[in-house]
This record gives structure tokens, C-alpha cells and sequence, in this order.
């Protein structure tokens, strides 16, 4: 049997409208993307740029001539590796630590059958909304002694709890009768944890790593008030100080020629400092989203 005008002519427009559709969707998210990337690839064609080019352009995508020399004065700094060396220890460890930490946690206050549950629940939340302060937090660190070393930068910062909660729904979204099949056939409450748990929970564990990463990689504040000795500065500290003592030289009139533009070295940190980020990404993306969005919707 032949189609009929009028279902061909239906079929036309509905395929006609799709089209529309689709293309002004693509063509969204092409202009969304452009203006997410403009301003990144700026900063990083400015980084590559010569003196003479960021006084005479605004906008800079492509350098009309290739230099090196605000890297180079970057890397230059005799203390550069030692502090890449103390954010990547401070990150690894310290993302380590929270997630063991931030698991146990969230899978006791998942569990329906703990006693005081919402009680406990309650004061995660809180910390959300009320917190002791700056002073409070540094005498606590002084306190514990723990003023000039790598665990001030790690122990303050070792529990979210915007990332407990993520992670506490999304375990929270496994069905119990996997943990009671589970203990009838023996297992522990920990072997429940490590062979059931944590298996499933794959999208919502790179996640929750990634935030932590991101958050001790770019530590500042915590390094500012509680690390004194320079040689324990992380690298966001270090870069900071790099910036500082470069716009000072640029302003003498003797060391322009051999210090690059304070707004090169500018672009060229920010470079370094979101590089390692941007690498690590790429291995946890395909997790990420879904463990975000169920970890956020569930519960």
C-alpha cells in the first residue's frame, strides 16, 4: 500500500521540524562551548606572547610571535619543583584520606537502620550552614601543633560536606536486598562494604576524588595562615609569589628586558596551576556526570 499526500506531507513536517531542532540545538551548544573556550585559550595565547603584543592587543588567541620566556621564568624559580612536588603529595594523600574518610561516613548515614541517623544527619548539614570561622579554625590548628606541616593542609580540609551528602545518596540508591542477600550467604558488614559497596559505586567515587583533587590542588587559603617555611609552600602559594615579585621588577625600568610582562607570567600561571587538573579530568569524565547527578537527585 502506497502512503497517502497528507501522511507524506506529516512525515515531511515532522522531519522538517526535527531538523530545526536539531540544528539550533548544535548550534547552541557550538556558541556556548566558544565562550567557555575563549577566555582559556586567551590566557593561553597571551602566556606565549611577547611584550610588545600584550601592550598593543587586548585579546590575544593566536601570538603573532611565539616566546617562552614567561614559562621559563616561571620554571626558573629555584623552589618551583619542590612545590609541585608538595601539592601533588598533599593532593594524592589527601584525596586518599578523604574518601576513606568520606565512604565510611556516608555509608553508616546511609543506612536506614542506624541509630540516630537523622540526628547525625542533621549535624552534617549544619557545618553547611554555620561554621566556627577563621580564628577559631587556626588556634584549633595551633592547638593540635600542626602549624608548619603538610597535615594542616590536609586534615582541615579532609571532609566535605556537600560530598558526604553526594555520596550518601547515591549508596543510598543501592537496593538493601544486595547487602541482606549479601549477609545471608555470610558476608561481614564489611565485606558488604568492599565487595558490594564500593563496586557499584564506581561513578560516584571518581566524583567525589575529583572534588577532593581539585580542592587540595588548589589549596591558598589554608597554606597562607598555617605554613610559615617557604620551602613547604604548596604550588598556588609559590605561583602567587612568583606574580608578586614580577610585577614589582616590571615596574623598575632596568628589569624590563630581562623579566617578562607581569601579564604574560600572569597567563602562564594560570596555565600551570589548571594543567594538572585538566589532565586528571579526562580519565574520571565518563564517571562524572553520572555519578553527580544521581548522587544529587537520589535520597
Amino acid at each position: 500500500m502506497q502512503a497517502t499526500p497528507s501522511l507524506k506531507k506529516n512525515k515531511i513536517k515532522v522531519a522538517t521540524s526535527e531538523r530545526i531542532v536539531h540544528v539550533f540545538i548544535v548550534s547552541f551548544l557550538t556558541i556556548f562551548t566558544l565562550l567557555c573556550l575563549l577566555p582559556f585559550l586567551n590566557v593561553l595565547g597571551s602566556s606565549f606572547a611577547t611584550s610588545a603584543e600584550i601592550s598593543t592587543r587586548t585579546f590575544i588567541l593566536i601570538p603573532r610571535t611565539f616566546t617562552l620566556n614567561a614559562y621559563r621564568y616561571i620554571l626558573s624559580t629555584p623552589t618551583i619543583f619542590k612545590s609541585i612536588g608538595v601539592s601533588l603529595y598533599v593532593t594524592i594523600l589527601g584525596t586518599f584520606l578523604s574518601m576513606v574518610v568520606t565512604s565510611f561516613m556516608a555509608y553508616a548515614l546511609s543506612r536506614k537502620y542506624l541509630h540516630g541517623r537523622s540526628f547525625f544527619n542533621f549535624l552534617v548539614v549544619f557545618t553547611m550552614l554555620f561554621s566556627g570561622g577563621m580564628i577559631p579554625s587556626f588556634i584549633l590548628v595551633k592547638n593540635l601543633g600542626l602549624i608548619d606541616t603538610l597535615w594542616a593542609l590536609i586534615l582541615p580540609s579532609a571532609v566535605s560536606a556537600y560530598n558526604m551528602i553526594i555520596m550518601r545518596n547515591f549508596f543510598q540508591g543501592i537496593p538493601d536486598s544486595l547487602e541482606e542477600s549479601a549477609k545471608m550467604d555470610g558476608c561481614s558488614d564489611w565485606g558488604v562494604f568492599f565487595k558490594i559497596i564500593l563496586p557499584l559505586s564506581l561513578p560516584s567515587i571518581a566524583t567525589i576524588s575529583l572534588f577532593y583533587a581539585v580542592t587540595y590542588w588548589n589549596t591558598y587559603q589554608n597554606a597562607i595562615l598555617y605554613i610559615n617555611d617557604s620551602n613547604k609552600w604548596p604550588i598556588q602559594v609559590l605561583l602567587r609569589q612568583i606574580v608578586i615579585v614580577s610585577s614589582g621588577l616590571n615596574a623598575d625600568a632596568a628589569s624590563v628586558d630581562i623579566v617578562p610582562p607581569a601579564q604574560s607570567i600572569k597567563m602562564a600561571v594560570i596555565v600551570v596551576a589548571t594543567i594538572p587538573m585538566l589532565i586528571a579530568y579526562p580519565f574520571v569524565q565518563k564517571y562524572f556526570v553520572k555519578g553527580a547527578m544521581v548522587g544529587s537527585v537520589k535520597g
